[in-house]
């Protein structure tokens, strides 16, 4: 029984005066007086305590953004794309001009039922994290596999291929057929380096198709045509150990984002045509317009991937000059610093740039300066050794 119950019961039906009441149960008079105005002005929910948050809460988070906050969620779920708290937050910021916290997003929707509890989730913490310094360093690769509606002349579907760039995650090469082979591998990868150049080095699974490492004694030692090609190129073939997924993640993830897309699509394919149609429209977006989490300031993979200086294979790797990547923020006064043969050298971007992320793509004395989040270019110069400040010209 709650103490409010006990003292106005004590008085109601006791005869106590209220101030033997607070006597009796170590109350002020002033409290037990409350407490019978409220039982005469509110009857027996007196007996209840009342919650203490605030009437008005000036700093919530008005309703108009929760609601667009959950518009969003439903939005970007049914078209079949990631909708967690860090990307909704990414397109409040960038098509909404709305800034909120993560944490506040990931309360919205918790508190709206639009988030399954995963408790047993493995925490993402416990794995052991990789990325190429540079695109084009590492090139990852798999094969899945994707239905037809067309169940007579494909009975068993088709196989869908992905290239994908380790360092940016920019989906290089994404094309179905009726099954991967070989020959497609190769021709898929011939395909994705005369449009983006050769990589230094591919990783991919042991499947046959990629490797024959694995294989029986009677082709183990020997190469596939997708191996002799990489041998021809200089290329560093790289595979994962057997029975772990993990190493290949980032295709891995790439294509339970774009099976999720396909699947949510209105319209299913019945031919390899039109599943084509639709991978060359999920690559678009996922290169251009989707933020990506993994990515520094979630940016989209064609602005790392179509700005930063690109790995090159064996004998044509350049080993004479000093190439580094850099993460920065313009300062208030639209500067970024950057240290160079021993000494500080303050570039000059312009104040109306202040507070943007931005990469600097250092080689040797040459800088460019990029926009982190759209890929801009902010400014390209030569550092000149004999000044510390680089003013725009």
């Amino acid at each position: 029984m709650s103490r409010a119950r006990l003292v106005i019961t004590a008085i109601t039906t006791q005869g106590l005066t209220q101030a033997e009441a607070a006597r009796t149960y170590g109350l002020s008079e002033a409290t037990v007086s409350r407490l019978m105005a409220r039982y005469r002005a509110e009857g027996e929910t007196a007996f209840e305590p009342r919650s203490r948050a605030p009437k008005t809460s000036p700093g919530a988070t008005p309703a108009a953004t929760v609601d667009l906050v959950l518009r969003l969620r439903k939005q970007l779920t049914d078209a079949g794309h990631d909708a967690g708290a860090d990307t909704l937050g990414w397109h409040l910021t960038q098509h909404h001009a709305i800034t909120l916290s993560r944490a506040t997003i990931h309360r919205i929707l918790t508190r709206h039922g639009a988030v399954t509890p995963e408790p047993t989730k493995k925490p993402k913490s416990s794995y052991i994290r990789f990325a190429a310094a540079m695109p084009n360093e590492c090139w990852q690769s798999d094969f899945t596999h994707y239905p037809l509606t067309d169940t007579t002349a494909f009975p068993k579907g088709v196989e869908i291929i992905t290239w994908l760039d380790d360092c940016t995650r920019y989906a290089l090469d994404v094309s179905a057929h009726r099954a991967i082979t070989t020959p497609i591998v190769k021709a898929t990868f011939r395909k994705a380096a005369g449009q983006n150049g050769i990589p230094a080095s591919t990783l991919t699974d042991n499947g046959m198709v990629y490797t024959v490492r694995l294989a029986g004694s009677g082709r183990r030692g020997g190469r596939n045509g997708f191996e002799q090609q990489l041998r021809d190129w200089h290329v560093v073939q790289k595979n994962s150990r057997p029975n772990h997924p993990t190493t290949c993640g980032k295709v891995e993830r790439f294509q339970q984002t774009m099976k999720k897309w396909l699947r949510a699509q209105p319209t299913q394919p019945a031919t390899i045509a039109e599943l084509q149609a639709l991978l060359d429209r999920f690559v678009t977006q996922y290169n251009q317009q989707r933020p990506h989490r993994s990515l520094p300031h979630r940016a989209t993979p064609a602005a790392l991937y179509n700005t930063m200086p690109k790995a090159l294979p064996g004998p044509s790797r350049d080993t004479d000059t000093h190439d580094r990547v850099r993460h920065d923020r313009v300062d208030k006064s639209g500067t970024v610093t950057l240290r160079v043969a021993g000494q500080l050298r303050h570039i000059g971007i312009g104040r109306a740039h202040k507070g943007t992320h931005v990469l600097l793509l250092i080689q040797d004395l040459n800088v460019r300066v990029i926009n982190a989040i759209t890929g801009e270019l902010l400014r390209d110069l030569t550092i000149d050794t004999n000044t510390d400040y680089q003013p725009r010209k």
